[in-house]
């Protein structure tokens, strides 16, 4: 009995999931669109995008944690300049310029992943070359014209 339970409930949980992802592409919508539609009223209205709130933000703090990172990179290699000779103090020096590098890394990658994600929401792109791309796009279709 607990068999045959087990399996209808297994039955039931496959058609409900079947029925929602059916229902799901009927009534998708982009991300985007979705994002306006919970925008509350006094919300900026591009809070995804090229310049979006939350690009703005994260690109801020991917550029402080890069700016630290080359400071430590700065001391790390003073500490290796000023140790002397002192084997501690050469391995202290070299971890630190050795941590530095790696968040230096770590902040470029971020700052990669975070505009692929949002480039990848939104459709559009953050760089310049690309911007000039649909300029150069736009004023041939209007020549065209």
């Amino acid at each position: 009995m607990n068999k045959y339970l087990k399996l209808s409930a297994q039955i039931f949980t496959g058609i409900a999931a079947a029925v929602t992802l059916t229902a799901g592409k009927v009534m998708a919508i982009s991300v985007k669109e979705g994002a306006e539609m919970a925008r509350a009223d006094g919300m900026p209205s591009d809070l995804i995008g090229p310049n979006g709130v939350f690009t703005q933000i994260t690109n801020t703090v991917l550029y402080v944690v890069g700016i630290i990172s080359v400071v430590m990179l700065i001391y790390g290699g003073l500490r290796y300049v000023i140790s002397g000779g002192d084997s501690k103090k050469v391995t202290d020096a070299k971890n630190t310029i050795l941590y530095a590098i790696i968040g230096l890394i770590i902040s470029i990658l971020a700052f990669a992943i975070v505009n692929f994600v949002i480039n990848a929401i939104t459709g559009e792109s953050n760089s310049a070359a690309n911007t000039d791309h649909v300029q150069e796009s736009s004023q041939d279709a209007n020549n065209n014209q």
